[in-house]
């Protein structure tokens, strides 16, 4: 009971603090983070104490997924060669360099100052995916951040283990066995997830029911995440690779109507396992440094110094690879390197690592050093979170880097030109073949040409800058109008159900039709 009224007052924090943050347009996880740590400073609130097997189990998996799937794969193409060189290269050399450090500043011995730098090594995916989805980043560089978020877990997850492994037994790094476990859980985790997203695909093709596709994909993710994991493969990797292959083609398995109540269901699903799992990274925080042993109390330099060095680190990897991914606009190596640096963010998955660390090592006795561990990764994990989370989207603004929102909506508009053309040259072939009814040719011809003209005039200028007399925006004031027809079509279709000139079924459907409109609008 005390777990499930905790979860409950986590959403409605969260639900409070994103209302507040889309109001301030600051990233949510970052405030949420604040949040958590507030509420656990207060006298009187209870020590949290979160099982890793929750995290990894019931919060990673539809997170990761929900990732994955908006990886662009044709974007991933083009950057693959750093996304490699970051998710092996970067990840052992900051594994390296925390752990050297660590081993200098810290009480830790040079065992778990490893462990520590394997758990801190890699960005996390469900923080840069939450961090950047408000960022209006060129494709490249955002498939670039995200990407290697999501490929660099089999590396630091191998590291973790063989660094435990030394920590817990007290023996010497075995080399092979270090390169056959990284096999295993990136090559494993891979197959599985491909072989998921197989059987997830065959189903769906058949399958026309929207609650059955909804509970298809919600327990896409955790079907994947539970073979791989019983096949002692990487959970995390299967679920990403059914997430990017499910992603690219699920377009072609479901149909609008699906398609819609997928989105919604999966954006409430996400939103409210984020709202917990960051609030969760804030709320950690104070009970782990209570529970620290006595003469650690420089851990707040120690995390800071630590968090600096894996971004000067990152700054330094970043130089020769950002050329590679400059947008074509004439800008600096320096400026994407520092972009693209300042969106890798730690999170939630070094938590969950972190947080399996045994008790005891393999004598019985208590493992040395494990509270220094957790309190180090979880101030790294709020450091990034708050200080590169809330400045992010200033740090793309300077650089230039960001996509221009007249730039966007051109292209938007070039495409509905495309789109328009495209349907009306249709219409030219079915009058040719008198092969549909006039009338019904004439209609959808009308609607097609408006479109086109539409997209015409969006095209010629900035949408939203052409006014009308009295000043305002004319694009503003047809959306309002069009809101304004649509609330007035709600409110005559509920006084013909109140007096039952349309049945149930009828008002449901218009209604669709009506929200859908509303939805169109809000999204233009």
């Amino acid at each position: 009971m005390h777990a499930v009224g905790l979860v409950l007052l986590l959403v409605v924090l969260g639900t409070t603090v994103a209302t507040g943050a889309r109001r301030w347009s600051v990233p949510a996880p970052s405030l949420l983070v604040l949040a958590g740590v507030g509420v656990a400073l207060i006298p009187g609130v209870p020590a949290l104490h979160i099982a890793p097997e929750t995290i990894g189990l019931v919060v990673l998996p539809p997170l990761l997924y929900a990732s994955a799937e908006e990886l662009s794969l044709r974007d991933l193409r083009t950057v693959w060669r750093p996304v490699a060189v970051l998710a092996f290269g970067l990840v052992l050399a900051s594994a390296a360099v925390v752990g050297v450090l660590a081993s200098v500043l810290t009480p830790l011995t040079g065992s778990m100052a490893f462990v520590l730098g394997a758990v801190l090594a890699s960005t996390d995916p469900v923080a840069v995916t939450a961090l950047g989805r408000r960022l209006s980043l060129p494709g490249r560089v955002q498939v670039l951040v995200q990407a290697e978020s999501l490929f660099n877990d089999a590396t630091s997850l191998v590291l973790f283990k063989v660094a435990l492994g030394v920590a817990v037994a007290g023996g010497a790094v075995d080399r092979q066995a270090a390169v056959g476990g990284f096999v295993l859980l990136a090559g494993g985790g891979s197959a599985v997830g491909a072989a998921v997203a197989g059987l997830v695909a065959l189903i769906r093709r058949r399958t026309t029911d929207p609650v059955l596709e909804t509970v298809i994909a919600l327990a896409t993710p955790y079907g994947a995440y539970v073979l791989a994991e019983s096949a002692h493969a990487s959970g995390v990797t299967a679920v990403v690779v059914a997430g990017v292959l499910l992603g690219r083609s699920g377009h072609r398995l479901t149909d609008a109507r699906i398609r819609l109540q997928l989105e919604a269901v999966y954006a409430v699903v996400v939103f409210g396992l984020e709202s917990v799992v960051f609030a969760v990274v804030g709320l950690e925080l104070p009970t782990l440094v209570r529970e620290l042993p006595g003469g650690s109390g420089g851990w707040p330099l120690q995390a800071l110094a630590v968090a600096l060095v894996l971004i000067a680190l990152r700054v330094l990897w970043m130089l020769p690879l950002s050329a590679t991914v400059k947008p074509d606009r004439g800008l600096s190596s320096l400026r994407v390197a520092g972009v693209v640096t300042w969106a890798g963010t730690r999170g939630v998955m070094p938590l969950a690592a972190a947080l399996s660390i045994p008790l005891v090592a393999d004598g019985g006795q208590p493992l040395p050093g494990r509270p220094l561990v957790l309190v180090l990764t979880t101030a790294v994990v709020v450091f990034t979170l708050v200080v590169q989370g809330l400045s992010l989207a200033g740090v793309v603004n300077r650089s230039g880097l960001a996509v221009a929102p007249g730039q966007s909506a051109r292209e938007e508009a070039r495409a509905r030109k495309a789109l328009a053309e495209a349907g009306l040259a249709h219409l030219d072939r079915l009058t040719d073949l008198e092969s549909a009814p006039g009338p019904a040719l004439e209609r959808a011809r009308r609607n097609l040409e408006a479109r086109l003209d539409q997209a015409e005039e969006a095209e010629e200028q900035d949408p939203g800058t052409a006014v009308s007399p009295d000043g305002i925006p004319l694009l503003v004031a047809y959306r309002d109008l069009r809101r304004d027809i649509v609330a007035l079509q709600g409110a005559e279709l509920r006084r013909l159900y109140d007096e039952h000139r349309v049945s149930e079924t009828t008002r449901r459907r218009l209604q669709r039709d009506l929200d859908l409109e509303d939805a169109a609008l809000d999204n233009r």
